[in-house]
């Protein structure tokens, strides 16, 4: 993984935009000279904007079953999707009126949030994946735009992320455990690419490619940023196939009987994810199944505006989400 100080950060934004090198250190990435345009893109259209566009959250809460220290640990995950205003300068949510509009752009994110206990202590893990629904950074509508991932557990905790940028991603990682600490990098990855982060946002068809009934392509992962911490793996990008079921099938989960579309990604060397997405709108995500072992089956869902929802009292929504608040004495 190439590390850069600040100097030679300059110089890696120089190659992008062109500049000749002045640093050895420095590996041009190969930026394209027009956006990538996918054959099978996403509509985020008037259909989509009337369902996403309402100000709301959609919250699923989901029993999860993943692995860790050798053992598969059991927990609960929640799901959340929202569209967002984003700010291409700083990669986070743009409050009204703090940028100049040229600097925005609409996002879909996906926090999710994973909990389970390891032996007398928990992880609290929350992934964020967030994807354009507008070509940006010479990448097309439904790529990802920023990932980021936190892991708290009684050991310490660890904060990543990659914001993707022409050609390349910029990688930056923050961590207690000797070995990591503080890193940068910068990593090639075409404008093309799905993230492994962000599969969820694919199979419901926020992300390219999408795919009509019993077809399949082949495209281009980075790596998750999960792994790559609890793992101690490499960020790379490896070639996968993604396909989806040629008619769908029927699945009971805790929430109820839904007929899914199965949508599979296999990457080459890493996981092959099976993703049940429900057939009827808003297409939510009924289930998923990991090779490494981890199962999420859906307890429950509904949308709000969640983030108004924070005094006491307003817990017992979680019975929508299939979840119960925590116990008095829970950490």
């Amino acid at each position: 993984m190439l590390r850069f100080d600040r100097p030679s950060f300059v110089c890696l934004m120089a190659a992008v935009l062109g500049a000749a090198l002045s640093l050895s250190a420095c590996a041009k990435p190969p930026a394209p000279a027009t956006p990538v345009v996918w054959e099978r893109s996403p509509a985020f259209d008037d259909a989509f904007w009337k369902v996403w566009g309402d100000g709301q959250a959609e919250l699923s809460g989901y029993e999860l079953v993943t692995p860790r220290y050798g053992s598969l640990r059991t927990g609960t995950a929640v799901a959340i999707f929202v569209t967002e205003t984003f700010s291409n300068k700083q990669r986070v949510k743009a409050d009204p009126g703090r940028h100049p509009k040229k600097d925005e752009f609409p996002v879909m994110k996906l926090n999710l949030v994973q909990d389970f206990s390891t032996g007398i202590y928990d992880y609290n893990l929350l992934t964020s994946s967030f994807i354009a629904l507008t070509s940006v950074n010479m990448r097309p509508p439904g790529a990802p735009t920023k990932v980021s991932f936190s892991a708290q557990e009684w050991c310490g905790h660890a904060y990543t992320q990659l914001l993707f940028d022409i050609a390349y991603a910029r990688y930056t990682g923050h961590s207690y455990f000797d070995g990591e600490a503080d890193s940068s990098s910068a990593i090639p990855i075409p404008n093309d690419a799905l993230a492994e982060d962000a599969l969820l946002l694919w199979a419901r068809g926020f992300s390219s490619p999408t795919l009509a009934p019993g077809d399949s392509v082949s495209v281009q992962v980075s790596g998750a940023l999960r792994a790559a911490r609890l793992q101690h793996q490499r960020i790379e990008v490896r070639p996968a196939r993604v396909s989806r079921s040629a008619a769908p099938e029927a699945i009971s989960v805790p929430a109820g009987t839904f007929p899914c579309d199965v949508m599979q990604v296999r990457i080459e060397g890493g996981r092959t994810w099976t993703v049940w997405v429900e057939v009827a709108a808003p297409h939510r995500i009924v289930q998923w199944t990991c090779s490494d072992g981890e199962q999420a089956r859906l307890l429950g869902s509904t949308r709000r505006k969640y983030w108004d929802e924070h005094d006491g009292g307003d817990e017992a929504y979680l019975k929508e989400l299939g979840l119960t608040p925590r116990g008095p004495r829970m950490p």
